[in-house]
This record gives structure tokens, C-alpha cells and sequence, in this order.
């Protein structure tokens, strides 16, 4: 099943907003319905196929399939760009001026060198495509060449598990859900639940460096990978044959979040662990979010540690983004800030960490609001990327952003970055509520999620760039990244610049020049064109 092409996900999954949110939406932001809704596929103008009949006839042996390069109109359509808001507005809007050429769905490794190769003697360029999530502009690259979008789908196999180890070698196709049914089935689990979980894959999570809503018990993607093979123009990389080693600069963290530029992934090694014998996820409130983001630093640097250990904003909080499944709900009088705070594991040691975190928590002025709160996340924990689709359909413009910094930093960190969308946007007479929660937790550090709701304005998407800029000027300045787990791509590219350096930079260029002399892969995405 593919994904909605000009939105999020399963379109029999999206439900319009409830008339308490549509209110709140009109009385607080002034958000009216637009006129015009999202255009119909068959009604998106594409321009014609740029293919050579000499790259096509390649392509085409190059991948044993019959339907192996399709270049029809709605294949192209739905590998075009990702599921950013500008994305998707400028979608619906039938903007499709930077359409891949054709779609290439190879079977296996050597099929991907193939169609590498095709590319570099064609001159054509190629953008790995996995699930489509990205949105951070990973899809878009900055090319005049044509490009082909290489649609892993077809390498979705667990190729084995090892149990003496505790490894698991996947291909990249596999999505989330695939993924964690297969391992389930033997008994063990990634552990790995980001909120594209239902359609992201696994190439895409190692390429992103993806963190999962769990990733404070089980970490983030790039700690679980192990091994990985990768497919070049120049040939094959094969990295990782010990869990840690000292041969030398580890070439898998190279690879791990070079989203497509450096080369394609074609087989990850990842850590499992087994299936837990029991998830339980509880809710609890705090005064102010100075007041949470304290208790959720203890825990993450004395103990215990949940699984899963989220935090919300006053604003958040009340709107009821915190539990996504229940917005619409009655708003609360005097919300505080809401946490979640989950454990998984076998039934005594998920009993006795939730004892002792309980312990922690009230020491820390933590009211506990029982299993119900944290049902309803875990219920609606996928949920958000539909409300922002019918946000969109509701006339108001909706979009995430997301960073880190050392726990020193985050107090200023999340005022600047509030500071700077409210300002632009209100300047643009367009005020917007922003929120926040602290997504992911770490010994020395947090990384704050932001999500920003106004009216859209006379042109939504040049109604964010300005605020978006804003954003990431204010993220660099406050001390954190430019990214903690959406990556790079073409949005995040001057920031990411500007994060490690010129001669960072270079270094990479040096790097891909190695691997992609013929600049093939993902042009632009990540690092700036020689």
C-alpha cells in the first residue's frame, strides 16, 4: 500500500478536526477555511519523462523486473519531494517543477550497482527513496540533471538473525511494521518507534540517524547498528565486523546519517533485544516545564531510566498535543505540564525501575496522573502527522522542528527558538501558538520538538520560510544542532554548514568525491555541490 500521495499515511486513517479545535483555532489564531482544496492526482500537470532512450533501455536491463523503471505519471508524482508542510502545500497545489524522471525499484544489491552505474555514464542523478517521510527537504536535491528516485521496497527481507549475539541483518525496504513483526515473531524486538514508524524503513532510519519514541531504553537507531553495506558508483562498502573496534575512524558512523549522499544502504546489522514481557506507559504533571525538564534530567542522569520519557509544554499540555488521541477532549482548567513516562522489560525489573522512578519523580514535585494519560499516548502516538493533514485542510498552516543541546543550554535553547517563531510570524500578521516537548533524554543533554500552528496566510510556504530561518539561526546561536533526528537534507544544509565548518565540509566533499565521483547520488542533499 502506498501513502497518501498529498499527505500523511493511510487516507482511511484521517479524520477533520473537532469542532472544540476548530474553534479554538479561529478565536485564537483567526484561522478561516481556504477556498481552494487539494488538487486531485489525475489533475497534477507532470512534465514529460526526460529520459534518454539509451538510459531507459539501460535502466531497464539493469533491474530484472518488468516493472522495474516506471515512469508513469503517478509513480513519479508519488516519489516527489517528502511530507515537509511546504512539501505537501506544494503538492496539493500541483507544484511538481522538480519531478524525478523515473522510478527505479531494484531487487537486490547488485541491481543497485547497476542502476549506479547507468547513472553515472547517463548522466543522471539518484535519491535513494524509502518511505517518503522525510522533512528536511531529503528528497528534493539540487540538480538541473535529471534524477531517478531508487525505490528500496523491493529489499524488505529479515536476512537473519543471529541469537548467540543478539543481531539482526534487514534489508533497507523494510517499513517499521514489517520489521518489528518479524523480529516478533522470533521473539525479539528492535525496539525502535519513531512517530513515521507505520511508514518510515529501515534503510531510511540508519541514513537519518532516527531516534525512537522509546529511545531513552533502547537508544537511538545509529547506537543499535552494527554492520552495513552500502552500494557506491565506485562498488561496495562493507562496514562493521565487531560490535566496537580501534581499527582506525569508524566508517559506519560515516554512513549512518548521510542521508543518500555518500552512498546507498543495502543491509543493516542492528542490535536486537528480546520482546518485553510487559509495556506500561503512566502519565504525570508538573507545576511548570522548569519544573519537569529538572525531573526528567534526574532521571536520566542518576536513575532509574524509563523506557520511554517525554515531557510537555504548558502550551502543548493544554492544547493536548501531548495525548494526540485525545485532542478535541475537554480542555483542562489548570494543565501544568504533562509527562509520559513508560517501561518495558520483563515484569519484575519494569516493576522495580517504575517503583523507584515513581520515588524520584514525587521527590520532585511530580503529581502522578495514573495509566490512563499513558494509554492515550500509546494509543495515539502515530497520530500527529494526520491532525497536521487536517489542520491543512482547515486553513491553518502547521509545522515541526526539532533540536538538542547539553541541559545547561536547554533553558535558553527553547526560549529563543519560542522567541524567534513568534516574533517572524507574528510580524508577518500571522501569530502562531507554538509547543514544545522534550522528545528524547540523555545523560548530558534533551532534544526539544517544536510544533507551530497560525493561519497560513496569502502564500503558506513563503509564509514559513522567513520563520523557519529564524528558527535555525536562533538554534545555532542558543548552542544546539540543527538537527536531532530529521537530518539535513536541503532545508538544514546552510545550518549544518554552519554547525561543523568549511573545512568540515570539505571533508565530506573530499569524501563523496571518492565514492560518487560523478556526483550522482542525492546532489546537494546534505552537503553543497563543488
Amino acid at each position: 500500500m502506498d501513502m497518501l500521495w498529498s499527505g500523511w499515511g493511510d487516507p482511511a486513517k484521517a479524520a477533520p478536526l473537532p469542532d472544540a479545535v476548530t474553534g479554538l483555532l479561529r478565536d485564537l489564531l483567526g484561522v478561516t477555511p481556504r477556498e481552494s482544496g487539494p488538487a486531485t492526482l489525475d489533475a497534477v500537470e507532470t512534465p514529460a519523462a526526460a529520459l534518454t532512450e539509451e538510459a531507459r533501455t539501460a535502466l531497464r536491463t539493469a533491474v530484472a523486473a518488468p516493472d522495474g523503471l516506471r515512469e508513469d505519471a503517478e509513480s513519479r508524482i508519488r516519489h516527489t519531494r517528502g511530507k515537509s508542510t511546504p512539501d505537501l502545500l506544494r503538492i496539493r497545489a500541483g507544484e511538481v517543477d522538480d519531478i524525478p524522471a523515473a522510478v527505479v525499484l531494484p531487487a537486490g544489491h547488485d541491481e543497485v550497482l547497476a542502476v549506479l552505474r547507468v547513472c553515472a555514464e547517463h548522466g543522471l542523478a539518484a535519491v535513494p527513496f524509502g518511505g517518503g517521510t522525510s522533512v528536511v527537504g531529503g528528497l528534493a536535491p539540487t540538480t538541473k540533471r535529471p534524477f531517478v528516485a531508487l525505490d528500496l521496497r523491493r529489499l524488505d527481507r529479515l536476512v537473519s538473525v543471529d541469537e548467540v549475539s543478539r543481531t539482526a541483518t534487514l534489508q533497507p525496504g523494510l517499513r517499521g511494521p514489517q520489521c518489528e513483526a518479524l523480529l516478533n515473531a522470533r521473539g525479539w524486538t528492535l525496539g525502535h518507534f519513531p512517530q513515521s514508524f507505520e511508514w518510515a524503513t529501515v534503510g531510511g532510519f540508519a541514513a537519518a540517524r532516527s531516534s525512537g519514541q522509546a529511545s531513552a531504553g533502547y537508544g537511538r537507531f545509529d547506537e543499535m547498528v552494527l554492520a552495513l553495506t552500502v552500494a557506491t558508483p565506485e562498488g561496495t562498502l562493507e562496514l562493521g565486523r565487531a560490535p566496537r573496534s580501534a581499527a582506525g575512524p569508524d566508517l559506519r558512523q560515516l554512513i549512518l546519517g548521510s542521508e543518500g549522499a555518500l552512498g546507498v544502504i543495502t543491509a543493516v546489522t542492528v542490535r536486537v533485544r528480546p520482546l518485553p514481557e510487559k509495556r506500561i506507559y503512566e502519565g504525570w504533571r508538573f507545576a511548570s516545564f522548569e519544573a519537569g525538564t529538572a525531573a526528567l534530567r534526574r532521571l536520566s542522569q542518576d536513575g532509574p531510566k524509563p523506557t520511554v520519557l517525554r515531557l510537555s509544554d504548558e502550551s502543548e499540555t493544554f492544547v493536548g498535543l501531548a495525548q494526540p488521541d485525545a485532542i478535541g477532549g475537554e480542555l483542562p482548567q489548570n494543565p501544568g505540564c504533562m509527562a509520559i513516562v513508560g517501561f518495558e522489560g520483563t515484569e519484575g525489573d519494569t516493576s522495580a525501575r517504575r517503583a523507584a522512578a515513581r520515588e524520584v519523580l514525587l521527590a520532585c514535585d511530580g503529581e502522578y496522573l495514573g495509566e490512563e494519560p499513558g494509554d492515550k499516548w500509546e494509543h495515539g502516538r502515530y497520530n500527529a502527522p494526520y491532525l497536521r493533514d487536517a489542520l491543512l485542510d482547515a486553513g491553518a498552516f502547521a509545522e515541526t522542528l526539532e533540536t538538542a543541546a547539553f541541559w545547561s543550554a536547554i533553558p535558553g535553547l527553547y526560549t529563543a527558538v519560542r522567541d524567534a517563531l513568534t516574533g517572524t510570524l507574528t510580524d508577518a500578521g500571522t501569530p502562531p501558538l507554538v509547543m514544545c516537548h522534550i522528545s528524547h533524554t540523555y545523560e548530558n543533554g534533551a532534544s526539544l520538538y517544536f510544533t507551530v500552528v497560525s493561519a497560513q496566510g496569502e502564500d503558506p510556504v513563503a509564509h514559513w520560510a522567513p520563520a523557519k530561518r529564524a528558527a535555525n539561526d536562533a538554534i545555532l546561536a542558543a548552542g544546539g544542532t540543527i538537527s536531532h533526528h530529521h537530518g539535513v537534507g536541503t532545508d538544514h544544509r546552510d545550518g549544518y554548514v554552519q554547525e561543523i565548518g568549511p573545512l568540515g565540509i570539505r571533508m565530506l566533499q573530499a569524501v563523496k568525491a571518492e565514492v560518487d565521483p560523478s556526483g550522482v547520488l542525492s546532489p546537494g542533499i546534505l552537503v553543497p555541490v563543488r
